[in-house]
């Protein structure tokens, strides 16, 4: 299961790399939450964009090889965002409830949370096969 989990994940990380890339002001007006973290910036957009692209091919290549530390090195950035994302809600929101709290859980935190899951399972379920 954990291969699979890999490739969607992957798919989701290039499909938000891909739009923040092509259209980041859309991106920027679009997701709950994005635009009470400041002004607009395309270049940042892009970088975080780039980011999310080395990660889903490292996740990607973990999947089609089985290979946990490339798994790791994919799931890396998509955690460390996710517990930043932690921090901001704790710290900045008082932990509110709402659209952006709620966009964060299904954007960022799953995602982020699957694929450190998916890295630690995927040693263990593919030597077992």
């Amino acid at each position: 299961m954990s291969r699979p989990l890999l490739y969607g994940l992957s798919i989701y990380f290039f499909t938000n790399a891909a739009l923040m890339w092509a259209a980041p002001q859309f991106w920027y007006e679009t997701v709950p939450g994005v635009l009470q973290t400041g002004g607009f910036n395309s270049h940042f957009i892009r970088d975080v964009a780039l980011a999310f692209v080395v990660s889903a091919l490292a996740l990607a290549s973990a999947a089609r090889f089985a290979d946990q530390r490339l798994a790791l090195f994919g799931a890396t950035w998509p955690t460390l965002h996710a517990v930043y994302h932690i921090w901001i809600w704790i710290v900045h929101r008082d932990t509110a409830i709402d659209l952006i709290s709620l966009t964060n859980l299904v954007g960022i935190q799953l995602p982020a949370w699957a694929a450190l899951i998916a890295t630690a399972q995927l040693n263990t379920v593919e030597t077992s096969q």
